[in-house]
């Protein structure tokens, strides 16, 4: 496993978009450590594609000692991290915002925003003292980090976050060689949009079926924006299903 190239890891990669994401990473060549909570869903990503390829490790990415202990696995299995995607992300449940409870805050807040610091916190670390020194890392924005869905306020909120930080860590890796960029999505077909198919609430008080493209295309994107050399950078991306209603008024 050692042996590979270049080196990946993807927060939340036991489905949906980490998932594709992954698989689409080791397509191309790339040794992945595959991060989640499910241990048996990290292992279900692994084994669709050769043995070898993919590192499961069950971490837990709001607790800095599971982050730690996580990339000191990836730097000892593969020797280097070419690639940080952070993915993983969770939502609270679409009600008024006063009748959120503060642990519904904290959830979103731990995982979205704490979580993605802390593993670029670790990646930084262990780019600026390989060598070849540098990477990449890719956050893992949405539609939200740019207009708000109804009673979303924990997820707008870090997903907005986000952006702050993909920005600091793009000008704070300059000097390191780490470019930082951001992939924001719209309505990507995975078991979280799911609920989609039955409609969802819009911004006039309706509720709407919306449409949904294939997680392909996220993967893809990815895949390009990580290709780059590490003297190019796409700083934001926004890959969305063509016919959702985000662009225009409602």
């Amino acid at each position: 496993m050692g042996t590979t190239n270049k080196a990946a890891l993807v927060t939340g990669a036991g489905s949906g978009i980490g998932r594709a994401v992954a698989l689409a990473l080791a397509a191309e060549g790339y040794g992945v450590v595959l991060a989640g909570r499910r241990a048996d869903a990290l292992e279900a990503t692994a084994a669709m594609v050769p043995a070898g390829r993919m590192l499961p490790v069950a971490a837990d990415i709001a607790d800095p000692a599971s982050v730690k202990a996580l990339f000191e696995r990836a730097r000892e299995v593969f020797g280097r991290l070419d690639l940080l995607f952070n993915n993983a992300g969770t939502g609270a449940p679409p009600i008024p915002l006063e009748d959120l409870s503060f642990e519904h805050w904290k959830r979103v807040v731990d995982t979205n925003l704490t979580g993605a610091f802390l593993c670029t916190q670790q990646a930084i670390r262990l780019m600026k003292a390989q060598d070849p020194r540098g990477g990449r890392i890719i956050n893992n924005g949405s539609i939200s980090a740019h207009s708000p869905r109804p009673n979303s306020a924990p997820y707008t909120a870090t997903k907005h976050a986000i952006t702050g930080l993909t920005k600091s860590t793009a000008l704070d890796g300059r000097a390191y060689d780490i470019a930082c960029g951001q992939i924001d999505i719209g309505n990507a077909a995975t078991p979280m949009t799911a609920r989609m198919s039955g409609g969802v609430p819009q911004a006039n008080g309706e509720m709407a079926v919306e449409p949904t493209m294939d997680v392909s295309a996220v993967a893809r994107a990815v895949v390009y924006m990580a290709s780059l050399p590490l003297d190019a950078n796409v700083p934001f991306l926004t890959v969305m299903a063509t016919k959702m209603p985000f662009i225009g008024r409602g």
